[in-house]
């Protein structure tokens, strides 16, 4: 089995840096040393029909489709031939982050429905990261459901093309018993394919469980040296 690190990103900036911004500077910092040690990004819908994967792959994501993963991310990935996966929170669309109220946080623009058609597929997969951004495991299994029509609408509504894999918001999902299996039942049903937590672990691959597939996240503060680490060993209690 290849090891195989999916990394989380969520904002790109040229003015600031935090625990959810990475500075323009330390991704293209980031995105090089990938490239000089010949990684190779792929796609969820391309891995699906992957029985195996090349020694140095990687996945590169990006929640809440922010418009300034547009501006700042979007053109490194471009100057590097990367491909990376957008996962957007479908009410917010064309508003900003709301849902980060009381942490501190300035607002980000979420990208409109023109600016997401507009992207290049080849470049950027899209894909779920539910419609208002709420813990699941603080759902009941009819508001699970319902969250997932209200993102078929938007995206029946706009002719918006969203591959089958869905980021849970936080990493958050029901973890035990019958709410975990009832879960994951709901998730086949919307006819999901892939669910992404956390975890902070680089995965196996092939994947040992397609709805707890780990993703390592990544910090503004991170430096390369912890970059590096990460993709190797996951998050380190160093750090």
């Amino acid at each position: 089995m290849a090891i195989l690190p999916i990394l989380m990103y969520h904002n790109i900036c040229d003015t600031e840096s935090n625990k959810l911004t990475v500075s323009v500077q330390n991704l293209e910092q980031q995105l090089q040393y990938l490239k000089n040690n010949n990684y190779t990004t792929f796609h969820f819908s391309e891995l699906q029909r992957m029985k195996s994967i090349p020694k140095k792959s990687i996945v590169l994501t990006f929640d809440d489709a922010t418009e300034n993963q547009l501006i700042f991310a979007i053109p490194l990935l471009e100057k590097f031939n990367f491909k990376a996966s957008f996962f957007i929170p479908f009410f917010y669309i064309g508003k900003t982050d709301l849902w980060i109220n009381g942490y501190g946080f300035s607002k980000k623009k979420i990208m409109t429905i023109e600016q997401l058609k507009g992207l290049n597929s080849n470049r950027i997969e899209l894909g779920y990261h539910s419609y208002e951004h709420k813990k699941y495991s603080l759902l009941s299994a009819i508001e699970i459901q319902n969250d997932f029509l209200k993102c078929e609408k938007i995206i029946e509504d706009n002719g918006l093309k969203i591959y089958p894999v869905l980021a849970y918001p936080y990493g958050n999902y029901p973890k035990a018993g019958n709410r975990k299996e009832n879960f994951k039942q709901i998730l086949i049903s919307n006819r999901i394919k892939l669910g992404l937590r956390i975890g902070n672990r680089p995965n196996r691959f092939p994947f040992k469980d397609d709805y707890e597939i780990k993703r390592i996240d990544i910090k503004g503060q991170d430096s390369l040296l912890i970059f590096k680490l990460k993709i190797r060993f996951g998050k380190l209690n160093l750090f």
